[in-house]
């Protein structure tokens, strides 16, 4: 029997802190890097009504150089473009970013502003990902940033992971990527104790955005076994601790668990696997209506997978077994577990009027990730019945 090739990317995150105290790990960081110019951006909620942000400050001491805690959702341009001038004032040669995928996105947008000196809103035009009309993804070439970032993460959405970062157009109000190798973090620091001060929504919504990342490659038709193994693992991890962290918040063991099924869910994603229709649907969700990261994995990933089943059901037998139920249509038992959670289950739960869908169709299409949907997608003709099912 032929044997089918595939390479799989590797990033140049160097290090991952699994358990360790953000402080204790941030200040390492900065003495094996040599930084003396630490800018930090961070959650406000954290460095306004906790003493966690206080807690890295001290331990960085005298290599503080300033602090942002200003990111809207979804990075818009102009929110990126004042924390790099804030950055590139303060004389950065270091980032660090606490908080959710937002925070997460900009940090690693920011350090490439930074070495190509971008300033205004058009500065960043040439740099974003984009689909011609070919439907061909267009990376654009350029010199990657050179100021390491160091992430901690307070949410499960996995952007820390990756080498590719969003940032919406408020222009166009649509969401865009910016991809470099060089984008990767230089560590990732895992500390749960952290995250008890993420509300209890966007704790859970995010953890579905990941389990969405293993959803999309154990269905994908262009996986191996190497990238199934890894989200076969991420989904049991993440079905257990999501249901633990629901029961009790203060499970620390549960919340590591979370975020190590984070961690393998991303593997398949950064070493090159395309995700899908959720994922691409999710992007324009974000971007152009403003939903919350996690709540478009949560209202998209049921309709997707019953959407691609006709093509690829015998793989998503592995999904249901995830959860313990092979026996059952996965779209069901995923379903099944996001109400589970408390989480929304429509567009129109999260505020998508239904003369949106359309206009979310067409800007579907231009995602990196619409046409690697395992069951063919080629115009937004082809969206329109996997919004309305979600409706």
């Amino acid at each position: 029997m032929a044997v089918s090739a595939s390479v799989v990317d590797l990033t140049a995150t160097e290090k991952v802190f699994i358990g360790e105290a953000a402080s204790n790990a941030i200040a390492s960081e900065a003495n094996r890097l040599g930084a003396s110019r630490v800018f930090l951006m961070v959650s406000r909620t954290l460095n306004t009504h906790t003493d966690e942000i206080d807690k890295i400050r001290r331990a960085l001491g005298t290599r503080v150089a300033g602090t942002y805690d200003g990111m809207p959702s979804h990075a818009p341009r102009s929110a990126v473009l004042a924390a790099a001038a804030m950055a590139r004032s303060a004389g950065a040669d270091m980032i660090v970013t606490v908080g959710g995928g937002s925070i997460t996105d900009a940090g690693k947008i920011v350090s490439l502003c930074l070495k190509h000196n971008l300033r205004d809103h058009d500065d960043l035009e040439p740099y974003h990902v984009y689909v011609d009309d070919s439907g061909a993804v267009i990376k654009p070439v350029f010199e990657g940033p050179d100021i390491p970032v160091v992430i901690c993460p307070t949410t499960l959405s996995g952007g820390e992971f990756n080498t590719l970062s969003g940032a919406t157009d408020e222009k166009i109000h649509h969401k865009q990527g910016y991809d470099h190798p060089s984008m990767a973090p230089a560590s990732v620091i895992l500390d749960p104790a952290l995250t008890l001060h993420t509300p209890e929504w966007l704790w859970l919504s995010t953890g579905v955005r990941s389990v969405d990342h293993a959803l999309e490659t154990l269905g994908s038709l262009q996986s191996n076994d190497f990238y199934d193994g890894q989200a076969d693992c991420a989904l049991r991890l993440l079905a257990e601790g999501l249901t633990r962290v629901k029961r009790n918040p203060h499970d620390l063991e549960a919340r590591l668990k979370c975020q190590v099924g984070v961690w393998q869910s991303m593997i398949p994603i950064i070493a090159g696997l395309p995700m899908g229709l959720s994922h691409a649907i999710g992007h324009i969700l974000g971007g152009t209506c403003d939903v919350p990261h996690g709540y478009c994995s949560c209202v998209m990933a049921p309709a997707v997978l019953a959407f691609n089943a006709e093509v690829n059901g015998e793989r998503q037998r592995r999904i249901s077994a995830c959860f313990g139920q092979p026996d059952r249509a996965a779209s069901e038992v995923v379903d099944e577990f996001i109400r589970g959670l408390g989480m929304p289950r429509s567009l129109s739960e999260v505020g998508v009027k239904r003369d949106q869908l359309p206009h979310i169709a067409e800007y579907t299409m231009l995602d990196l990730w619409a046409r690697t949907n395992p069951r063919s997608i080629s115009a937004a003709a082809d969206v329109l019945p996997v919004l309305e099912a979600a409706y």
